[in-house]
């Protein structure tokens, strides 16, 4: 392994352990039938009283829902971007690296939302149309943390501009956070959905870190003038 990426890709490991820890005891510890017919909920005494106290929300439901939206366009955008690049070059290969790793941690994305879908491991608190749905982890969590965050890191390699930088890094922060808070005020899903999500979000991340550290070019080193020189000059 590169030296260069073994700090990302160390972290990276971790956080994907910490995950799968994270998801067995929410499916193990304190598992009660706290849920919508009696579905059982781990860490239960933890999201009954959080979800007891915050209840539900209609407005931050909606709120919630335009932060996905932002989050869907914006990967759209990076869609956009890399298909413009495939076609001008003519070669999928020629597309920016690191745009190629996004789309690869955005397939990753779609590949675990089936994946917990298919294997629910808690409920939502609330009947969605009368039906129980698969609450973890939070997918709205999920999809504006690292569309928003794989947005951040690109720009940073890619934004030259200090000001519009920093534009750019407050507009990914708000739709993070937004999102993310507001999902948890609207009641849909238990505290320790969001917390996974979150979790797994760093983990996905800190994956496409390491990628752009990876395809990062080495930097030139500047060579020491040598006296001999300095005479000349």
């Amino acid at each position: 392994m590169p030296k260069k990426i073994q700090r990302p890709a160390i972290i990276t490991a971790v956080l994907l352990a910490v995950f799968l820890l994270f998801t067995i005891l929410a499916k193990t510890v304190d598992v009660q039938p706290i849920g919508p017919m009696n579905t059982e909920v781990g860490f239960a005494a933890v999201n009954g009283a959080i979800f007891k106290t915050l209840g539900e929300s209609k407005f931050f439901y909606i709120l919630s829902t335009i932060g996905g939206l932002i989050s869907l366009l914006t990967a759209g955008l990076f869609a956009g971007i890399g298909a413009y690049q495939w076609y001008k070059r003519h070669d999928l290969m020629k597309v920016d690296k690191n745009i190629l790793a996004m789309g690869g941690i955005f397939l990753i994305v779609i590949i675990l939302y089936v994946l917990f879908d298919k294997v629910p491991i808690n409920y939502r608190p609330v009947l969605e149309d009368g039906a129980l749905e698969a609450s973890y982890p939070s997918t709205h969590t999920l999809l504006a943390c690292v569309i928003m965050g794989c947005a951040l890191i690109e720009c940073r390699e890619v934004v030259t501009r200090k000001q519009a930088l920093q534009y750019i890094e407050w507009f990914c922060y708000a739709v993070i956070g937004i999102t993310v808070l507001s999902r948890l005020l609207a009641g849909v899903h238990w505290f320790t959905d969001i917390i996974g999500g979150l979790i797994l979000s760093a983990a996905l991340l800190f994956l496409y870190y390491t990628a752009v550290v990876y395809f990062r070019p080495a930097k030139k080193k500047k060579k020491k003038k040598t006296a001999e020189t300095a005479n000349i000059n």
